[in-house]
């Protein structure tokens, strides 16, 4: 197995996160969003990444790529998203994997990292994460992780050009879970 470190994205990774986005574009595109052509280019990147800071800091999201030791190229992405407080104490997660690195337990690593870092250091109570029903891998991550089915969301986000339905999942972190009310 290639040797994986994962580290939050800051503005120094818009080339490999380009490059990513670029050699994943058509592995990727089933359970994407539709972008424009210059979308995954090196400058659009630099922005999105330092804007990714700008929302770190003001506690709105964190986001985490999976790399090679040398930081060379990108294994997997997850972020942290929607990040509420309040009595929700929430947020969203997603994910992706390069398509080379697909069934090796690179995006399990990943998405565990976030996970704990959603419950130990942002102190959430729940984290909850969608995939269309035809994305079985995810699901099958999803279970593997103990996130449960909470419902099922026609017609619930536009990808790929098209609206789909999604599966409706959460993990509820364990700390939480049997206090009483």
């Amino acid at each position: 197995m290639t040797e994986l470190r994962i580290i939050r994205s800051n503005p120094e990774h818009a080339v490999i996160m380009s490059e990513y986005f670029m050699c994943n574009e058509t592995h990727l595109a089933p359970w994407s969003p539709k972008v424009p052509s210059h979308h995954h280019s090196i400058d659009c990147w630099r922005r999105r990444l330092t804007e990714r800071e700008r929302e770190f800091e003001r506690g709105e999201s964190v986001h985490f790529i999976g790399s090679d030791t040398d930081q060379s190229h990108v294994i997997g992405s997850c972020s942290l998203s929607n990040i509420v407080r309040g009595v929700f104490q929430a947020c969203h997660l997603s994910y992706s994997i390069a398509a080379r690195y697909q069934g090796k337990g690179h995006m399990k690593l990943i998405v565990k990292h976030a996970i704990a870092y959603a419950f130990d250091d942002l102190r959430l109570h729940r984290i909850m994460a969608n995939h269309m029903p035809s994305n079985i891998r995810s699901e099958g991550l999803l279970k593997s992780l103990d996130f449960e089915r909470e419902g099922y969301a026609r017609s619930f986000i536009r990808i790929n050009g098209k609206w789909e339905d999604h599966v409706l999942n959460s993990l509820v972190n364990p700390i939480y879970k049997n206090l009483p009310g």
